[in-house]
């Protein structure tokens, strides 16, 4: 057991010292072979000149922007008028650069072409419903439906037939279970 405490006093450096900051703590380095004491000792003292710079630096900073907080708001400019203005000169940015005038006029051409495809499209289905409409197939059908409408409502009469002069009262169902022409091949009525 001595042994061990022998051990331990022969190396002071491994235990860390009061006051001293995160870096040094964990441990001393190895000296690299390079440097001398009298070398680490001048290390140690620029350190300790650079970490008060530091906070020195830290503390003016701190004194600056307190300042400057205090001069907008004696000139009544406030966050919220800062972020208009910030955001106002980013969207003129934005606006007058090479690539958003370009995708602009892009989008200008392609918006052109879409309408005019869309027109066209439009007039092709016209076209194709008026096709559909003078059809053969159509113009029975349009017969039929003719047909059916004037059995359904007599000429001259907008009320519902009576049939009183032969006593059988006909049903809209009778009319459409007996159709003119019996259907064609080319237009099956259900």
């Amino acid at each position: 057991m001595e042994g061990e405490e022998k051990g331990f006093q022969e190396q002071p450096d491994s235990v860390a010292e009061m006051g001293e900051d995160a870096v040094t703590s964990v441990g001393p380095a190895p000296l690299p072979p390079t440097l001398t004491e009298e070398e680490r000792q001048e290390l140690q003292e620029e350190l300790a000149k650079v970490e008060d710079e530091i906070q020195t630096l830290s503390q003016v900073l701190a004194a600056k922007e307190k300042q400057l907080a205090d001069i907008k708001r004696r000139l009544g400019i406030t966050p919220l008028n800062e972020l208009k203005q910030n955001i106002t000169k980013t969207w003129q940015e934005v606006t007058t650069s090479t690539a958003y005038r370009r995708t602009s006029e892009t989008l200008s051409q392609a918006s052109l072409k879409a309408t005019a495809a869309f027109s066209n499209m439009g007039s092709a289905i016209s076209k194709k419903l008026e096709d559909v409409r003078n059809a053969p197939t159509f113009k029975t059908l349009e017969e039929k439906v003719e047909t059916l409408k004037t059995k359904i409502t007599p000429a001259g009469s907008t009320s519902a037939p009576s049939n009183q002069d032969d006593g059988v009262p006909e049903t809209t169902e009778s009319l459409i279970s007996q159709p003119e022409d019996p259907p064609s091949q080319d237009a099956p009525m259900q």
